[in-house]
């Protein structure tokens, strides 16, 4: 039985940290892939090493060259520069564009039946670039953005509860970044809509907590950005991919007409299995929640306009 194969591009805090989750949900081998000289080799080693540990059999190799590669079944994408406080997502556009479609046309090359997931921000616009890098069906890339926040704002829903975190079930969609759209017609814990169990006033602070998320722990770490939920998140994707799932989880999709938008990418519910994004759910939303997400479409539009991106 041929054994799954996974690159991580990125062998940074969220790359390493999705190596981690791969190898200990026993996922496949996995290839470690970063352009600094010795770091993946280290990292790499260091994490096979724990094989023995953790009851685990997966191969790991460190590697500066796309050669390695060959033949993965799931790439993660988490290349490029990290934020630094007071750097919002939008900042990280040129550099990283250039980066994601680097590593997008090398992983096309050595591996074009692999489907891709990015990581890297600015998330959606960072999609679109390694699908057009790539050359692949839009459902063949797709991006991490609303399991990542639907994780964040069910953590906070659950601590305010004091319920457990598994019972909590929430969308977060749209650009993952300030304008994302926490869906509060649809959450629920233990079946029962949120908005009977939390008030308004509360449940608003949570929905603006959840759009900061990312840069609440910026500010904490001073010298990084969020690393464990980031990669935990990238990896379920996968596990969703390598396993055929069928998963329904908020991902960064294209849209061909989807919620009134074409030819663009942003944090909608679909079905995660063997070939990607095999459908995108269009759900019913309230009046405010349409408009929330329209907002957050057209201002993913605008980041993708600086980089001569879309139609």
């Amino acid at each position: 039985m041929k054994r799954n194969k996974i690159t991580v591009v990125g062998a940074g805090n969220v790359g390493a940290t999705a190596a981690h989750w791969c190898v200990a949900k026993e996922l496949g081998d996995v290839v470690l892939v970063d352009v600094i000289e010795g770091v993946p080799q280290g990292k790499g080693l260091d994490l096979m090493q724990s094989n023995p540990l953790e009851g685990t059999d997966c191969w790991v190799k460190g590697t500066n060259n796309y050669e390695d590669t060959a033949d993965s079944d799931v790439c993660i994408v988490t290349a490029g520069i990290a934020r630094k406080p007071g750097m919002s997502r939008d900042d990280l556009l040129n550099t990283n564009y250039k980066i994601v479609s680097s590593v997008a046309e090398n992983l096309a090359r050595y591996s074009p039946n692999t489907v891709i997931i990015v990581v890297s921000n600015p998330l959606d616009v960072m999609t679109y670039t390694a699908w057009k890098a790539s050359g692949f069906p839009a459902n063949r890339v797709f991006g991490q953005a609303g399991v990542l926040d639907s994780a964040r704002f069910r953590t906070f829903v659950a601590m305010e509860l004091g319920a457990s975190f598994e019972d909590v079930n929430a969308l977060v969609l749209g650009g993952h970044g300030d304008t994302m759209v926490s869906v509060l017609s649809h959450a629920n814990v233990g079946c029962i809509p949120v908005t009977k169990l939390i008030p308004a006033d509360r449940l608003a602070e949570i929905v603006k907590r959840t759009a900061n998320g990312g840069a609440e722990i910026v500010n904490f770490l001073k010298t990084g950005s969020a690393f464990y939920a980031p990669s935990a998140s990238a990896v379920q994707m996968a596990e969703a991919v390598l396993k055929d799932k069928k998963r329904i989880l908020p991902v960064a999709a294209y849209l061909n007409g989807e919620y009134g938008a074409k030819d663009i990418y942003t944090g909608v519910p679909a079905i995660i299995g063997g070939n990607g994004v095999e459908k995108v759910l269009e759900i019913d939303l309230t009046p405010d929640e349409k408009a929330g997400l329209d907002y957050s479409i057209q201002a993913v539009r605008d980041l993708m306009k600086v980089v001569g991106l879309g139609s």
